[in-house]
């Protein structure tokens, strides 16, 4: 599984320092989800988690965005968490309350020299809850 290291994306530099590693890295959470009981209310249990997660990485140059649908209904609540040149993660069954969990995982992966974010630190909700981890396109050598 992840914490298996060995399709390293290579490509990560974070030697400039904490800050412009950190500003390398941006969250997504996807606004529309709903809580448990499905309910189209507002402010959305999605809604929730990205105003928690902006809460949770302020005063860190961490990019926090917010998009309509992640597509990951059956999963719940969703978020995203991406470095450029390093593989790509998705988490699900996370709560509106998930957003210090979503910038520890944004800050280990913003140190991480490998591309990877690391098991090892990891928060629980980012181990269970673990979708998709999506390799760089640079890494994959069959496109054509």
């Amino acid at each position: 599984m992840d914490h298996d290291s060995s399709f390293s994306a290579g490509t990560a530099d974070v030697s400039s320092g904490h800050d412009d590693a950190l500003a390398g890295v941006t969250v997504i959470v996807c606004a529309s989800c709903r809580d448990e009981t499905g309910s189209d209310a507002h402010p959305r249990a999605g809604e929730l988690l990205a105003d928690d997660t902006r809460r949770a990485a302020s005063g860190d140059n961490i990019r926090i965005s917010s998009v309509e649908c992640l597509g990951n209904c059956k999963r719940r609540l969703s978020a995203a968490i991406l470095r450029n040149g390093c593989w790509s993660y998705v988490f699900g069954d996370l709560t509106p309350t998930s957003g210090a969990d979503l910038v520890t995982g944004a800050k280990l992966f913003a140190t991480s020299t490998d591309g990877l974010i690391p098991w090892r630190g990891r928060p629980d909700s980012l181990k269970r809850g673990l979708v998709a981890r999506i390799p760089p396109l640079d890494l994959l050598k069959d496109l054509k």
